[in-house]
């Protein structure tokens, strides 16, 4: 169970500016595919130029709506010069504070607006002022090396552990966790403190006891705390032959996403770190 304060209880339990506005000036969509985190956030302008309405929909965990709601509270009546400098601290801040795991969702939060104010300088034929393009690091949640070096610069990140916490990026297959050392590292200099663990060396020829041990172990160490991460779970049934079987437990068990998180998260570890001849198949209850 998540430790959380009254203040994100309460926003969760009794959200604010739930819903859609009519004709809005900006509109910012983001999510993950890969765990079924998805935010959309829009607002409307007064004759003066500041945020007089904004509204979000969200699909996820009570940080998730909790953090997207009492965003909604801070920037109502700023600029969008002055929503622009909200930053994800200020959102935890005001909720009292988030779980290391859970700091993404203020992220998300932080990006759906920054993503809406971008598509009301598209819709008036101008750019952004901090509109930033970047090249992709982590694929499975799609997130950029401009993202990154950004969510490291803004929350003094030394690790790669804090940079999943904080954006979910090398919390997939892992591929990209080399890189995000070097991103952390071009950031932080000789504070970045970078360990993760490197790709393992799968064994030629695998004994069936071997690969079964493999197969759990990776699960549990590999893939089970990422799920876990989001309120959700996977429980191991069977091996037959390279069909391994699993089901989805918690909010997995639930997730319209679930497809994704099995190629995306499951698959790709059990084919890094034990044989690429595995392929998965979730038995539903």
């Amino acid at each position: 169970m998540w430790d959380y304060t009254d203040k994100v209880m309460d926003q969760f339990h009794r959200p604010h500016n739930v819903g859609k506005i009519d004709d809005p000036d900006g509109v910012g969509e983001v999510g993950s595919l890969a765990c079924g985190d998805a935010l959309t956030l829009m607002f409307k302008l007064d004759g003066q130029g500041r945020i007089d309405d904004v509204k979000f929909q969200t699909f996820g965990c009570a940080s998730a709506i909790a953090s997207s709601s009492v965003l909604t509270e801070m920037i109502k009546g700023m600029t969008l010069e002055e929503a622009a400098k909200v930053t994800n601290k200020d959102i935890v801040e005001k909720l009292g504070g988030l779980p290391d795991q859970k700091m993404h969702c203020s992220v998300m939060g932080q990006e759906a607006l920054e993503a809406a104010i971008a598509d009301y300088y598209t819709r008036k034929g101008g750019t952004a002022p901090m509109t930033q393009t970047g090249q992709i690091v982590c694929t499975c949640f799609g997130v950029t090396d401009v993202e990154i070096r950004k969510v490291v610069h803004e929350n003094d990140l030394t690790t790669v552990e804090g940079v999943t916490n904080f954006c979910k990026a090398g919390g997939g297959c892992g591929g990209c966790k080399e890189r995000i050392g070097e991103l952390i590292e071009e950031v932080q200099g000789e504070k970045a403190h970078v360990e993760y663990k490197a790709r393992a060396t799968k064994p030629e020829k695998l004994t069936n006891i071997r690969k079964i041990q493999l197969i759990q172990e990776t699960i549990n160490e590999q893939i089970r705390p990422t799920l876990q991460a989001d309120g959700g779970d996977i429980e191991l049934l069977d091996i037959e032959g390279n069909k391994v079987l699993v089901a989805f437990r918690g909010m997995c068990a639930q997730c319209k996403m679930a497809e994704y998180t099995m190629k995306d998260v499951v698959a790709a570890r059990l084919k890094e770190f034990v044989s690429d001849d595995l392929f998965v198949e979730e038995v539903k209850d």
